[in-house]
């Protein structure tokens, strides 16, 4: 006999028999089987396999399939709704697990998830956009997505507005629906989009990580678990005070209250001392409070910022993602695969316009561009714009030419175009960043949304363009590529927010309101 499995299931059926009325078939079912299962384990009668061999035997039958068969459930979780029947987290654990196991690369598998599950709120993000709420009324019932849900998601919007698409990414029940509901309510595209990068990567790489920590031994993650309930129960009390303060503080009358307490206690024996400190720690930190605040509050302050932050997490991934790849191996996947497709396709006048095309990221162009630009948005008086500019063309320079000295990786045999210093990161495709970042710096002066969004548009194609041709020329390997993207895109996003930090300090803080701090 177990007196703890048994304990268990009298308590879980304690609540499922008080909760049945309110709980979902399904979920009612499934407690009732784990009731029977922790009964049948607690008795004795049955005994439950060796967590670790199973583990094993599960990641030697998936291997390298586990780089589609993940990726395709964290797409299809939010694309196809199958997120409200099976929670994503299994998978990506499942995928951490065998990562752990040494079968596949646990930053290859984080890259992939992450853009699967971008790929699969966008493609919700547009479901919702085209057949908009009714078509949830209407058919949502089938799927388990009840009136009562939709209103619970509607709410979750309600109280976070723009940061529930971030927030809502770790709530089961919220991710099925929110890109769908998202644009379905009319929430423009370009706020969606950072909050979803930032959430899709916090979320792939949390759980994933997790499996890979703990796929050795079922007891590990036990011995974990407890140390960790404490961390979390202590978590939640703070999350649940501080979100209980800041209502209080809502209200005018205990706003008064506070300020009446602190005043007649400031000389007190036991908190006079305390608030000696404290005070003058709040009152200094009013203007970054407020700017922090108006910038994590959805609108037109805060996208800017989010933005930024979106594109360095993207970018900061795919530079350390291969090199962590690389610590261990000589080749990332697709390195050598993405070669030989080259030599396949390879023609005379391809290589002819390759060789065009790549001098586009050369450090000459991409600088000659910068500069010319930075001149020219000098001029219109957007200094800042201008300084990002500068700042993050030389960023990438450095951050370029201090990997690869560091790293010192050999370039692939036989290119087919002159070459110097090591191979990881590209220059060329960090390089060629420069031309997304000038043709978002000119869209604050470019009149017109069609004449900007073709700027950017282009400007893409051709960093996208130049990248290719650093493979097909065998100047790099695709690792080196990306990991050249990210560091254009880390640095050109890293500098945009100094500027935008800086220019909201040299206006003297204007923006944004903490609601503590209105009177």
């Amino acid at each position: 006999m177990k007196p703890g499995p048994i304990a268990a299931a009298v308590a879980l059926a304690a609540f499922v028999v008080w909760r049945r009325r309110k709980l979902e078939p399904t979920l009612l079912a499934g407690g009732v089987v784990v009731v029977l299962g922790l009964l049948l384990y607690g008795s004795g009668l049955v005994e439950l396999p060796n967590a670790e061999q199973v583990a094993e035997d599960l990641g030697e039958t998936l291997g390298r399939w586990t780089y589609l068969l993940v990726p395709a459930l964290a797409f299809l979780e939010t694309g196809a709704f199958v997120g409200l029947l099976a929670p994503g987290e299994t998978a990506m654990v499942l995928g951490g697990v065998v990562a752990g196991q040494g079968r596949i690369s646990l930053a290859t598998l984080i890259g992939l998830v992450w853009v699967a599950a971008i790929l699969g709120d966008l493609v919700s993000f547009w479901l919702g956009r085209r057949l908009g709420r009714a078509f949830l009324v209407k058919h949502g019932p089938k799927v388990q997505i009840t009136e009562e849900r939709l209103h619970q998601v509607e709410g979750f919007y309600d109280r976070h507005g723009g940061k529930a698409v971030l927030l809502g990414r770790f709530v089961g029940l919220v991710r099925a629906v929110s890109p769908f509901l998202a644009g379905s309510s009319g929430m423009p595209l370009k706020r969606f989009v950072p909050y979803d990068v930032l959430g899709a990567g916090l979320w792939s790489a949390t759980f994933l990580v997790l499996g890979f920590l703990f796929w050795q031994s079922f007891d590990t993650v036990l011995e974990y678990a407890e140390k960790g309930a404490f961390a979390l129960g202590t978590t939640i009390v703070v999350v649940v005070a501080a979100v209980w303060l800041a209502r209080w503080l809502r209200d005018p009358e205990h706003r008064e209250a506070l300020r009446v307490w602190v005043h007649e206690h400031q000389h007190h024996r036991v908190f006079g001392p305390l608030l000696r400190v404290l005070l003058p720690l709040w009152r200094g930190s009013r203007r970054p409070r407020r700017f922090v605040w108006a910038r994590i509050t959805p609108g037109d302050l805060g996208l800017e910022v989010t933005t930024l932050i979106a594109v360095l997490a993207a970018g900061t991934f795919a530079l350390v993602s291969p090199l962590a790849t690389l610590a261990t191996d000589a080749y990332t996947l697709g390195d050598l695969r993405a070669l030989e497709w080259a030599n396949d396709i390879r023609t005379a006048s391809g290589d002819d316009v390759a060789k065009v095309v790549t001098d586009l990221g050369s450090l000459a162009a991409t600088a000659g561009v910068v500069l010319g630009a930075a001149i020219w948005l000098a001029m219109r008086r957007e200094v800042a714009a201008a300084l990002a500019l500068v700042g993050g063309m030389t960023l990438t320079f450095a951050v370029v030419h201090l990997v690869k000295a560091a790293k010192d990786r050999p370039r692939p045999i036989g290119s087919l175009v002159e070459t110097s210093f090591a191979s990881f990161p590209s220059g060329h495709a960090a390089y060629g960043v420069a031309w997304i970042a000038v043709t978002v710096a000119l869209t604050r002066v470019v009149p017109g949304f069609a004449r900007a969004t073709a700027l950017v548009v282009g400007a893409v194609v051709v960093a996208v363009a130049v990248a290719l041709t650093r493979i097909y020329l065998r100047a790099h390997f695709v690792s080196d590529v990306v990991g050249g993207l990210g560091t254009g895109a880390a640095c050109f996003a890293l500098a945009g927010l100094v500027a935008v930090i800086g220019s909201y300090h040299r206006r003297g803080g204007a923006s944004g309101t903490m609601p503590s701090d209105r009177a």
